[in-house]
């Protein structure tokens, strides 16, 4: 099975809302890009959340756009094996510092994670911790979970602030 490390995060010091997913799937290690796949629906989530549209932006200037709305993001796992990209084939995981970049952002108010296994994890990271953030649990985001565009649009956008 294959390692598999996942980006450095996308956070400054004015960032309000957190995103966290579990660890990029294989088309955005090949591209190097946080949810590069073309199906899945975070650039899209993402824009109704922040008013604009982040899809036809270049990657970096999409970040950029993140993080001018107060907007971050990161992954639960920095490293594990997995063969293919579903949450289900990871196996033998090593966390990300949740709790030293949480201490880095002094502005944070709400961690959302992008799906169950960010979730899971990440709450038993952060333990209570947690109690100090509005914690917004997300569908995920990735085509394999088949949940309707309108019905995840609809939680997704409980992260505007």
């Amino acid at each position: 099975m294959t390692r598999k490390r996942s980006f450095p995060h996308v956070t400054d010091a004015n960032t309000r809302v957190l995103i966290l997913g579990s660890l990029p799937g294989d088309a955005s290690l090949a591209h190097s890009q946080y949810y590069a796949h073309p199906q899945n629906k975070f650039w899209e989530l993402l824009s109704e959340v922040v008013g604009e549209n982040l899809r036809p932006m270049e990657y970096d200037r999409r970040l950029q756009t993140l993080l001018r709305h107060g907007v971050g993001l990161w992954d639960v796992i920095a490293e594990a094996r997995r063969e293919g990209s579903l949450d289900s084939n990871i196996a033998d995981h090593a966390g990300n510092d949740l709790t030293g970049l949480l201490d880095s952002l002094p502005q944070l108010t709400t961690i959302g994670f992008n799906g169950g296994t960010a979730a899971k994890l990440g709450l038993k990271v952060l333990k209570e911790r947690a109690a100090h953030y509005r914690i917004v649990l997300l569908p995920s985001s990735s085509p394999a979970h088949t949940l309707a565009y309108a019905k995840k649009l609809e939680q997704w956008l409980s992260l505007r602030t």
